[in-house]
């Protein structure tokens, strides 16, 4: 096995909070991309991010895992590696760490090593395969799958299915020149930033008894699996369809479905585990017999990825 690599550093802004007082989901993962241009670097791809590039890293798909909360100020630290090497295709771990040594997330991206404007994968130079051997890591358990599957999907999402499914629309927008990268197609923390905008939609407050005050309750994610499956570019619509797909008394399964409006299509799918978080403890909400009754009601029956 190889050695970690440090790819990003910096800390959290006031500004990239959300209304739980920690850093945004969305933000985690535009850390991750920047630490993706830093990981090709070391790859021999110094270029791949740049305007003139020919050839870049895609993002087909992200598990994430939440594991502390990191808040304004905090200073952050990214080290990344490879996991496993394909044709043309890997899998790449990222470990965002708090300056202590704790982990915040983890992240496995896989990528398609790709013609930087067609986006056809090609196979990996010598270069980068070589240096993969010493850039080698083992997924350590914080990283790894939890309550979500990381096996092979074949997606069923459309806009028609959702129609049937009963799936509430809870984003709606276009996609603007500033959300795509050099190469015109949507960033990848977009389809994240848009899932984080769309869940007051869909996610409901733990109640308390009618004769206790109402408790500051907001949510968090503790996992989350995204499939990038085609690329908006500006001017195109984006609609998320969402819905609670599983759960129990302490977490909730969300599955969300980023759709064209247009013809119909996803342009990517997600799952996430959330949980109700109490601000003023900061910890997480357990429901009791008639709350969980009423949560698991509103599942959807047949909603996967």
């Amino acid at each position: 096995m190889g050695e970690a690599v440090e790819v990003w550093r910096g800390s959290v802004a006031s500004w990239e909070c959300d209304a739980m007082g920690h850093l945004n989901v969305g933000f985690y993962v535009a850390r991750s991309m920047e630490g993706l241009v830093s990981l090709a670097a070391e790859l021999g791809m110094a270029g791949a991010f740049s305007a003139d590039a020919r050839a870049t890293l895609i993002v087909r798909e992200q598990h994430i895992r939440f594991l502390r909360e990191a808040r304004a100020g905090a200073p952050l630290i990214m080290t990344a590696g490879v996991l496993e090497m394909g044709e043309t295709d890997a899998r790449l771990l990222f470990l965002l760490r708090h300056r202590d040594g704790e982990l915040a997330a983890t992240f496995q991206t896989v990528v398609a090593h790709a013609t930087a404007r067609e986006g056809r994968p090609f196979p990996w130079p010598a270069r980068a395969l070589d240096r993969a051997q010493a850039l080698s890591l083992e997924v350590p358990q914080q990283a790894a799958g939890r309550s979500l599957s990381l096996g092979p999907v074949t997606s069923q999402a459309s806009l028609a299915r959702a129609d049937a499914l009963g799936l509430g629309r809870t984003a709606l927008g276009a996609i603007r020149l500033a959300d795509c990268d050099l190469f015109g197609r949507m960033r990848t923390e977009q389809m994240m930033a848009r899932i984080s905008e769309g869940m007051p939609h869909v996610s409901h407050r733990a109640r308390g008894r009618e004769d206790e005050p109402a408790k500051r309750i907001g949510g968090a994610a503790l996992e989350y699996r995204l499939i990038y499956l085609d690329w908006p570019k500006a001017g195109d619509r984006v609609e998320l369809r969402s819905g609670v797909s599983g759960g129990d008394a302490r977490f909730r399964k969300f599955t969300h479905w980023l759709l064209d409006p247009q013809s119909g299509r996803a342009w990517g799918v997600a799952e996430a585990i959330a949980v109700s978080f109490d601000l003023e403890t900061r910890k997480i909400v357990t429901l009791g017999n008639e709350d969980l009754a009423e949560a698991d009601a509103k599942v959807v029956k047949g909603l996967t990825l």
